[in-house]
């Protein structure tokens, strides 16, 4: 699923996730079969759990409008870790952002189109 499209859907609803759900989207990368994305919480967030199914559902239904695919679209499970400090977002970036040169997309990481980051997350 990694296209402009979907790139433009998911950066705008995660933009506007601070200010409706609490949480804020640090840096993240979109491939062709699932999303790598940081996230923080502010004190007053809906749950990890909500969030994840609020997002998912508005980005599930743009999404099979616009490329006429038919839902689900995103697994019901994540794949969670948490960050204590700005090295280990560092460092688990890096590797993350290495996702598409190491499927053989792209030669060098900064050369992938569909990543980006939204707001800067604070350790």
């Amino acid at each position: 699923m990694a296209n402009d499209e979907v790139h433009l859907c998911l950066s705008e609803i995660w933009t506007k996730s601070s200010e409706l759900d609490g949480w804020f989207v640090g840096r993240y990368l979109i491939m062709p079969d699932h999303v790598h994305l940081f996230a923080m919480p502010a004190a007053e967030a809906k749950t990890r759990a909500e969030w994840l199914k609020t997002w998912k559902s508005i980005s599930a239904r743009r999404i099979s409008k616009g490329l006429n695919l038919t839902p689900p679209l995103w697994q019901p499970d994540t794949f969670d870790h948490i960050l204590r400090t700005a090295e280990s977002y560092a460092e688990k970036w890096h590797y993350v952002q290495e996702n598409p040169v190491r499927a053989g997309w792209v030669e060098q990481s900064p050369d992938w189109p569909w990543q980006g980051e939204i707001q800067r997350l604070g350790f």
